[in-house]
């Protein structure tokens, strides 16, 4: 018996004329996606995306993939048959006797209006079917089996569960961004969900190294690879903090020290994403968070960035960005400690309500270009692949 998966999505359907575009990027990406578990091959067809296995393909990896490819909104192991009532009625009789149940009910779905039977018909043919070769009862609320069926002008698929995938859109068919990686739990979820919306991120991450270990580059790397199997290849950039940092803390007051180490962040980020491609910058950001995080200082750092700074997280609190963190698999390694460049010389009352103007007077004082050019031209680059 062939085996095949059905992966459907919803928003693609939506997109109109410009549907064609997002379905390649999708069949693309389950392409990539699920390489090396034995798929034999993919192909839109036009309500859904296909995957036919090999006879060898594991299931339960090629189902743990799958759950990550965003566009898909869930997705079934299928069996085909001819779109005939006979040989759909051979195969729905074999996955009943397959294993017991007490109460089912057949959620038909006739795409292919040629079928000679309504949805409703199949429902009542093929339910009096799997009652008399079971002894099950019809239950419409709370079935015990589900048996779906749907007709297509070509197959007629018949299966037994729906898995729930990511959603969205699929990575790529937006353009790209540059989120700042910090380390923590806030940052690995804002990038998740820019890919979420279809846009392959690239990630930098700062740290203080040689003034701290390197522990923080290597927590950003082990994000950076968790990641990766959304979007399945990832770029990341380590840029040095600490000559910025140690020029900032001999020249401006401890309480405007965070503040323009984040200034300083856009700026370096900046100059990455252009270098990059990459149109928007991303953060972890949520009002009032840290101190950093009030919108006043939010609006004092914004100041010095001349494109688009994205904060998916802004309205959200810790709780909710915590438990998103579990389910993606990123907090385990979020909250492992470290050496952060943010937490070295943090005053103990740092300003909550900065203004633009006065930290440009601080900068005066300060070779802010040559700072950053130094910075930037310090990058270490690593690659990552799923």
């Amino acid at each position: 018996m062939n085996r095949f998966v059905i992966a459907r999505f919803h928003e693609i359907a939506l997109k109109g004329k410009n549907r064609p575009f997002f379905a390649r990027q999708l069949v693309g990406n389950l392409r990539e996606a699920t390489r090396g578990l034995g798929v034999e091959s993919v192909w839109d067809g036009r309500t859904m995306v296909g995957l036919k296995l090999a006879p060898d393909a594991e299931w339960p990896a090629l189902e743990h993939q799958l759950k990550r490819v965003f566009g898909v909104v869930n997705f079934s192991i299928v069996n085909r048959a001819e779109p005939n009532l006979e040989s759909i009625k051979s195969l729905v009789t074999k996955l009943a006797n397959s294993k017991p149940f007490a109460s089912f009910r057949i959620t038909a779905n006739r795409a292919d209006k040629k079928f000679p039977l309504t949805s409703m018909e199949l429902n009542r043919e093929l339910g009096a079917l799997v009652g008399e070769a079971t002894g099950a009862r019809v239950d419409l609320k709370q079935p015990e089996a589900v048996f779906y069926v749907d007709i297509m002008p070509r197959d007629a698929y018949v299966y037994v569960n729906k898995v729930q995938a990511s959603g969205g859109l699929p990575v790529g068919a937006s353009a790209p961004v540059l989120t700042l990686l910090s380390g923590g739990i806030d940052s690995p979820v804002s990038a998740w969900r820019m890919m979420k919306r279809g846009c392959p991120t690239y990630f930098l991450h700062f740290h203080s190294y040689p003034l701290v270990d390197t522990s923080s580059m290597e927590k950003a790397a082990e994000l950076v690879q968790a990641l990766t199997t959304y979007q399945y290849e990832s770029t990341l950039f380590l840029a040095p903090l600490a000559e910025i940092q140690k020029t900032i803390i001999l020249s401006v007051p401890a309480a405007y020290r965070v503040v323009l180490y984040r200034r300083f962040m856009f700026r370096i980020a900046e100059q990455v994403a252009r270098r990059e491609g990459a149109l928007a910058l991303v953060t972890g950001e949520s009002v009032g968070q840290v101190s950093s995080q009030t919108v006043e200082n939010i609006a004092a750092i914004d100041a010095v960035a001349s494109m688009p700074v994205l904060r998916p997280l802004i309205g959200m609190d810790k709780v909710e960005i915590i438990d998103q963190a579990r389910a993606l698999g990123t907090y385990a390694v979020s909250i492992i400690p470290d050496q952060d460049c943010c937490s070295l010389f943090t005053p103990t009352h740092p300003v909550i309500r900065s203004k633009a103007s006065e930290l440009e007077r601080f900068e005066e004082d300060l070779d802010v270009e040559g700072l950053v050019s130094q910075a930037v031209s310090a990058i270490e680059v690593r690659h990552f692949r799923h």
